[in-house]
C-alpha cells in the first residue's frame, strides 16, 4: 500500500494518491493532472478510480480532465449532481483498489454532497479517512458554502455537519489517520493547524467541534461564529467543478502567447484586459506598468487573484519574470481563471526600452515612519486580516482589510499623503496597486510592514493572542 499527499501550498490543499497491486486512486486532483499520470506511468500501474469529497469551491478539480486522459471513472458521494457522466455512490458502498477497499461515508455539513472516503487494508482493518472538507485537523468545514444551492440555512447545514461528525467518523478508531482536504491558509475553514496529517484520537482530543460533550447548539453557534465572507469567485469555482471545464492544454496555449510590447499596449487598449504583474512587491514598487494589479507569485497568490479579481471570465494580461510564464498561467487556472490572452515578451525590461511609460510606488523603512508620526499626524491605514488587526496593531492605525479594500475606498484622503501597511510588505503592495489604479496616488508603503513597525517600538494596542479571538 502507498499512500501520497501531494501538498499545494499556494491553495493549502491536498490530494492523495493510493496505490496497491498496480491499481491506483485519485482523491481531489489539481486541475494539472499530468503529475498523476507519470506517478502512475513510472510505478507501471493503472489509474483506475477518481474520487471527489465534494464539489469544491477554492479550486477547479482535475477530475474531468483525468478522466479522460485515463478512462478511470469519476465517483462523488450521494446527491451529487454532475452534468457530466459519473459515479454518484451510495452511502456504505465499497470500491476495490488492489487489495486495498476505499468506502464511502456520506457526510453532509459542509455540502449536501460531501463524502468521507474510509480506506481499509487488506486485512479489512480501517486505516485512514480522506475527509474532503467535513473534518480538518484543529477545525470542521464552514457550513455556510452550499445553503444557496441545497435551500439550508448554514445553521441548519451545521447541525447536519454534527450529526455526520458524530454517527460517521467520531465511532472510527483513534488510529486511524486523518488526511484533510485543506490545511492552514484556506478559506474553506477558520482555525485549521498548519500540520497537513494527523490521527483522529489526536483530533478527537484537540479539535473543538470533535468535543464528546458538545451539544448540537453548542456545536452550531462555535462552527457559525465568526465566518468571514466568502471570496466570490467560490461559486464560481462550484459551477466550473460540476459541468465542467476547458482542458488546461488549451488555456496553457491561449495564456503563453508572447506579446511584444507594442501589440501588449494594444491588448490593453483594446480589449476589457487586466494587466496583472506577479513580479516580486521590490520589482513592482521600483517600477511597473501604469495601473496594473500587482499579486506576487511568491506569495499566496492564487487565492488572492480570486478573491481580489473574483470574476473568473476576467480576461487576464500578465508581466511576468522570465521563465515563470507557465507556473503563473497554470496557478490561474488551478482557481478558474482560464482569460489569460498573452504576456509582456521580455518583462518590464523590453516595455522599458520600447520607450514606454512607467510608475512607481513611494516605500519607506518602518524609521522613517517613526520619525515623521513624532512630527506629524499622518493616517495609518492597516490593510491586514481581521484576527491580526484585533490581536495587535498601531494605535492611530485604521483598518482597511484588503479582502474588501473596495468598500473602503472613500475612506483614504484624497490629497494629503498616507501609510499602508501589511504584516510584512506583500498586501500593502497588492493593495497600492489597487488604489493607484483607482486614481488614489498619494499613498506611502511602509517597507517590511506591522513586522518592521513594531521593531522601531511604535506605540501599540495590548497583545491578544488570535486563538482567543
Amino acid at each position: 500500500m502507498k499512500i501520497e499527499q501531494i501538498y499545494t501550498g499556494c491553495l493549502a490543499q491536498g490530494a492523495y494518491y493510493i496505490e496497491s497491486e498496480g491499481e491506483v486512486a485519485i482523491i481531489d486532483p489539481l486541475r494539472e493532472v499530468t503529475p498523476y499520470i507519470e506517478r502512475a506511468r513510472k510505478a507501471n500501474a493503472t489509474i483506475k478510480y477518481i474520487f471527489e469529497t465534494h464539489f469544491h469551491a477554492d479550486f477547479v478539480s482535475g477530475h474531468v480532465t483525468l478522466s479522460k486522459e485515463t478512462g478511470a471513472p469519476i465517483i462523488y458521494g450521494p446527491t451529487a449532481n454532475p452534468s457530466f457522466d459519473a459515479i454518484i455512490a451510495k452511502d456504505g458502498q465499497e470500491f476495490h483498489l488492489g487489495k486495498l477497499t476505499i468506502k464511502a461515508l456520506h457526510t453532509p455539513g459542509h455540502t449536501m454532497e460531501s463524502t468521507t472516503y474510509l480506506l481499509k487494508d487488506e486485512n479489512n482493518k480501517d486505516h485512514a479517512i480522506f475527509s474532503g472538507d467535513t473534518l480538518f485537523l484543529g477545525d470542521v468545514g464552514r457550513p455556510d458554502l452550499a445553503q444557496k444551492a441545497a435551500h439550508l440555512t448554514q445553521e441548519q447545514l451545521a447541525e447536519t455537519l454534527y450529526d455526520s461528525l458524530r454517527n460517521k467518523i467520531m465511532p472510527l478508531a483513534d488510529d486511524v489517520i486523518v488526511y484533510p482536504a485543506h490545511g492552514a491558509g484556506s478559506a474553506c475553514g477558520k482555525n485549521m493547524m498548519k500540520e497537513t496529517v494527523d490521527t483522529l484520537g489526536n483530533q478527537k482530543k484537540m479539535n473543538y467541534a470533535l468535543r464528546a460533550d458538545m451539544t448540537k447548539q453548542e456545536f452550531v453557534k462555535e462552527v457559525t461564529d465568526g465566518l468571514l465572507p466568502p471570496p466570490k469567485y467560490f461559486p464560481l469555482n462550484v459551477k466550473m467543478n460540476k459541468e465542467g471545464y476547458e482542458d488546461i492544454s488549451e488555456v496553457l496555449d491561449r495564456g503563453m502567447r508572447a506579446l511584444t510590447p507594442e501589440a501588449f499596449e494594444f491588448a490593453a487598449n483594446e480589449t476589457e484586459a487586466l494587466v496583472l504583474d506577479v513580479r516580486t512587491q521590490a520589482a513592482f514598487v521600483e517600477q511597473h506598468i501604469p495601473r496594473s494589479i500587482f499579486i506576487g507569485l511568491n506569495g499566496d497568490f492564487a487565492p488572492w487573484v480570486g478573491a481580489l479579481i473574483a470574476d473568473t471570465k476576467q480576461p487576464l494580461l500578465l508581466v511576468i519574470p522570465q521563465g515563470k510564464e507557465e507556473e503563473a498561467v497554470t496557478r490561474l487556472s488551478r482557481v478558474g481563471f482560464d482569460g489569460t490572452i498573452g504576456y509582456l515578451e521580455g518583462g518590464l525590461d523590453a516595455w522599458v526600452a520600447a520607450g514606454k511609460e512607467t510608475d512607481k510606488i513611494t516605500s519607506v523603512p518602518a524609521s522613517e515612519v517613526k520619525a515623521r508620526l513624532a512630527r506629524e499626524e499622518v493616517p495609518v491605514f492597516d490593510v491586514r486580516k481581521e484576527g491580526e488587526f484585533l490581536s495587535e496593531h498601531l494605535e492611530t492605525a485604521k483598518h482597511t482589510p484588503l479582502s474588501n479594500l473596495n468598500s473602503y475606498l472613500a475612506d483614504f484622503p484624497e490629497k494629503e499623503p498616507f501609510f499602508l501597511h501589511c504584516a510584512g510588505g506583500y498586501r500593502s503592495v497588492i493593495a497600492a496597486s489597487i488604489l493607484k489604479s483607482r486614481g488614489i496616488h498619494n499613498l506611502i508603503d511602509v517597507a517590511g510592514g506591522f513586522g518592521a513597525l513594531k521593531k522601531e517600538g511604535l506605540k501599540m494596542t495590548d497583545y491578544v493572542c488570535p486563538s482567543t479571538l
